[in-house]
């Protein structure tokens, strides 16, 4: 069987792969086969190496990666990303997450950090935008979710029954914070979302805001804008202006200058689309110039929104799961996302 490189923090280390086999030995396609993969790291919801880490495949491996769980083609070569509630995450997250996270270094890492502008890229606003990777960018991405976890024990809580399937998230920078400059939180301007609730036919698609400011200011709060169907407050049934599982719509997200360029299509519904300065605040609670001087990368994937913590406000709504994902796969307790198409930056 080949290795692939998984990169754990600084740390690269060998472990078995499912690259162009499977569990039989038998030869298959991979991700890369049909996606560009050239500036993408994956993380999937697993710690192969018991290292304590969430596993993390990126560079050159990439070209040759897969896993028969979390992130592989479909025999029609489409891209499925599945996660399951319970599962080891990021340490600056409670949800666990199949999920790509853009890096425009690609495989240049002897050159270029994790933590580096040119890894990043910027809005023209910020006053050192020419020493990004990129002013601005463009993600786009045809998709349907197939499957949202369905057993929640606070189902009144927002994230409960729903999966992200695309975000622009800011860069933390602790030294920004401490110098109390409004940026460096690590906040997310754009999260696209998908939420079902069980029993009803139709889920909703609709995207959040968060206001870019500290973690414990307590107007750091998602404001969620809809798009077909409900947003994520709305308990009531979005019938037929919503999107059913295993219905195909796309999304563009195009950042020119300081400007986020948002347009959403689907065969039954009207386009709906966006047009928002992130260097000004949404509204009179935000920072006032927004996210106009941070650092940003682009995520797609699945982002499994329900939590097994229960002890948030917000983000804890206790989902049910084991741990094990053929086990919760059958219980429901798992997210499952299929993109025919996923291009950055027009590529």
């Amino acid at each position: 069987m080949k290795k692939s490189l998984v990169i754990a923090g600084s740390l690269l280390f060998a472990v078995p792969a499912f690259a162009n086999m499977n569990s039989n030995g038998v030869s298959h396609p991979v991700p890369a086969d049909k996606f560009d993969m050239t500036n993408w790291k994956i993380t999937i919801p697993s710690d192969i190496n018991k290292d304590g880490k969430v596993d993390e495949i990126e560079g050159v491996a990439m070209l040759s990666y897969s896993h028969e769980d979390f992130f592989h083609l479909d025999k029609d070569g489409n891209l499925v990303f599945e996660v399951q509630n319970k599962a080891i995450t990021t340490k600056n997250s409670k949800n666990a997450r199949s999920e790509l996270r853009q890096m425009p270094r690609g495989a240049n890492f002897d050159n270029i950090l994790t933590d580096s502008k040119l890894n990043q890229w910027a809005l023209s606003s910020h006053p050192q935008a020419d020493q990004y990777s990129a002013v601005g960018g463009t993600l786009e991405a045809t998709l349907k979710v197939n499957h949202v976890s369905i057993h929640a024990k606070y189902p009144e809580k927002y994230p409960a029954f729903s999966v992200v399937v695309g975000q622009i998230h800011a860069k933390k920078h602790n030294d920004l914070i401490k110098a109390g400059t409004g940026y460096g939180h690590g906040n997310e301007p754009l999260k696209i979302f998908y939420k079902k609730f069980p029993g009803q036919k139709y889920g909703s698609v609709f995207w959040n805001y968060e206001r870019n400011l500290a973690k414990n200011d307590p107007n750091r709060e998602d404001i969620s804008y809809p798009v077909w169907g409900n947003t994520w407050e709305n308990t009531a049934a979005p019938g037929k202006a919503g999107i059913a599982l295993g219905e195909e719509f796309s999304y563009a997200v195009k950042v020119e200058g300081t400007m986020m360029h948002l347009t959403f299509k689907t065969a039954r519904h009207d386009t709906v689309t966006y047009d928002i300065d992130l260097s000004k605040g949404i509204d009179k609670k935000d920072h006032a110039t927004g996210y106009a001087e941070d650092d940003f990368y682009f995520k797609a994937g699945a982002y499994g929104q329900c939590s097994v913590q229960e002890k948030h406000p917000v983000w804890g709504p206790g989902c049910a799961g084991t741990g094990d994902i053929t086990i919760d796969r059958q219980n429901g307790d798992y997210n499952s996302v299929t993109f025919s198409a996923l291009k950055l930056n027009g590529k």
